[in-house]
């Protein structure tokens, strides 16, 4: 095999470079740079900083919260209180016996002195029933019953087994007391509420005869959009009709009435109906 021999190999020569090639480290010209300057100028554009308030303005305002909350002694007693609030089932409509069966238990049984206080959150509705309105105190949440205790093996052995009682809500065997905010959530309807100086300011007004708006008290209907019901009392006495629209607000329904082979329309308080027989 002869020996290769690159002596008359070509030299390769250096690409040139194009006239169009860009250099990156060129300087920018000033038009450039004016651009760029007006551009940064304006990048901020419709951007709001939030400024974050002081520690001293937040601790003002918290205090201004307090002042205006009409719950606050109830808040401060219930974190002052001793024992923490468990809640139990209790058969449905047995609630308040469950509480009688407790007090009664707490103070012949061990661990009584430790069950401090039993509660059955109630409301008050208005229920309407043929005609007749009825102020009625109802239990507010069926079925539960709330205990403040120290949680140990004997009051847990008192509460568990009152007559009526189906065990501890959560963990039978090892119950989880209620948050705070859930035992105020729960136990508010039985506190009543400091007078704000809006309060005070509508007791004014009716006293100097003025009109107040007072507490809302929620409406029960055994009425249905739908319903045939007779009218028995005003204008249109003795005549059937379907109510059309109920208003509990205002103590209203609209009841559909036939007249000249037409439904008219026709407004009538609650007591002015009756169920069609």
């Amino acid at each position: 095999m002869s020996d290769l021999n690159f002596s008359d190999t070509e030299e390769t020569e250096p690409m040139a470079q194009s006239e169009d090639t860009v250099n990156e480290n060129t300087d920018l010209d000033e038009a450039d740079l004016d651009l760029a300057e007006v551009e940064a100028e304006h990048e901020l554009d419709g951007f709001q900083i939030e400024e974050v308030p002081s520690e001293a303005e937040v601790v003002a305002a918290d205090a201004a919260a307090a002042e205006d909350d009409p719950y606050r002694k109830f808040r401060q007693e219930l974190r002052e209180q001793d024992g923490k609030w468990f809640v139990i089932h209790s058969y449905a409509g047995y609630e308040r016996r469950v509480k009688q069966n407790i007090e009664v238990r707490r103070a012949a049984l061990a661990g009584g002195d430790q069950v401090f206080q039993v509660e059955v959150p109630m409301e008050e509705t208005i229920e309407i029933k043929n005609g007749q309105r009825k102020l009625v105190s109802k239990v507010r949440i069926p079925g539960y019953v709330l205990v403040r205790m120290e949680m140990t093996e004997d009051t847990w052995s008192l509460v568990r087994h009152t007559p009526a009682v189906t065990g501890f809500v959560g963990n039978s065997q090892h119950p989880t007391p209620l948050r705070p905010n859930e035992a105020f959530e729960m136990l508010k309807p039985l506190f009543t509420p400091e007078e704000t100086e809006e309060v005070k300011s509508a007791k004014a007004a009716i006293s100097s005869g003025g009109k107040a708006k007072g507490r809302t008290i929620p409406v029960k209907i055994d009425f249905s959009v739908g319903e045939s019901i007779m009218i028995k009392d005003g204008s249109f006495a003795g005549l059937p009709g379907t109510i059309s629209e109920i208003n509990p607000a205002s103590g209203k329904i609209t009841v559909l009435v036939s007249l000249f082979e037409r439904e008219t329309p026709v407004e009538l308080s609650f007591d002015q109906v009756g169920p069609l027989n």
